[in-house]
């Protein structure tokens, strides 16, 4: 016998424990406007969720969120795919935990639609960046929203806007409403994040040297801004990256080049 309700009166955390306290299998579909998520017990356990193109843990993390909507259960529906392998009980204070920390997020991170959107470079100012947040921020386009952050880079949304937070909060990163449609970025926008960008390069630079760009380093960077205007892609901010990894290194040693190495992700690497 199937069991439904609203996900007003109940939500997903007290359906999950009413019904796997009887040790049941089955399915569960929850429903909330034009989203729609299962997920699935065996024997009272969590096996597998999802929702839209995430799955396990993360899944039940969103659908553990919803506040609104319609859920049904149906008895011995089954799935092959395994995707959680924690307790009911782990997996569920860790969703709440993550709810409470995104009433807190959604402050500086509305939402996982949200496009966030690279401070005009007149407001850049010296910041110390995370590595973590070097290989997110590089990835800022002003067109990819958060959830397409997340799944470029491997991570959860959750995680991409714990790090977005930090950046808005230190008036890096913008966030913009999710768009109706979305168009491919224009050559005008990608040249303005590319300059940007060397921006933050020249400012760890300093960071990392002591010290205002000496003449060969400020040269490097006027070189890697006129080749973006020119057209050039990340080749010309790979070029400033090695030129300035040289200058640190003939002026304070290996430890400072490490450091500023450490803070440069991989898509900004020179070639090997």
């Amino acid at each position: 016998m199937s069991f439904q309700g609203s996900l007003r009166e109940l939500q997903l955390p007290d359906i999950v424990q009413l019904v796997s306290a009887s040790g049941k299998t089955g399915k569960f579909t929850l429903v909330r406007d034009e989203e729609k998520g299962s997920l699935f017990l065996k024997q009272g356990r969590i096996v597998h969720a999802e929702v839209g193109d995430v799955t396990g843990d993360e899944a039940v993390h969103v659908l553990a969120s919803w506040s609104s909507g319609e859920f049904q259960f149906s008895p011995d529906e089954e799935t092959a795919v395994v995707s959680i392998y924690k307790s009911n009980a782990r997996l569920l204070m860790e969703a709440a935990h993550q709810h409470d920390e995104w009433r807190v997020l959604s402050r500086k991170v509305p939402g996982i639609d949200f496009v966030p959107t690279l401070a005009s470079a007149e407001a850049a100012r010296p910041v110390t960046l995370s590595p973590i947040e070097w290989t997110l921020i590089v990835r800022i386009d002003g067109k990819k929203s958060v959830r397409e952050l997340a799944r470029e880079s491997g991570s959860s949304s959750y995680e991409v806007a714990k790090v977005l937070y930090g950046l808005v909060t230190a008036d890096l990163v913008v966030m913009q409403s999710p768009p109706r449609e979305r168009t491919p970025a224009g050559p005008g926008e990608e040249r303005r994040i590319l300059e940007i960008l060397c921006i933050r390069i020249k400012q760890e630079a300093e960071i990392a040297l002591g010290e205002q760009s000496p003449p060969p380093l400020e040269r490097a960077y006027r070189r890697a801004v006129s080749q973006i205007e020119r057209g050039a892609g990340l080749e010309a901010l790979r070029s400033l990256v090695s030129e300035t990894e040289k200058a640190i290194s003939s002026r304070r040693g290996a430890a400072p080049t490490k450091a500023f190495q450490e803070k440069m992700p991989v898509l900004l690497q020179p070639k090997a």
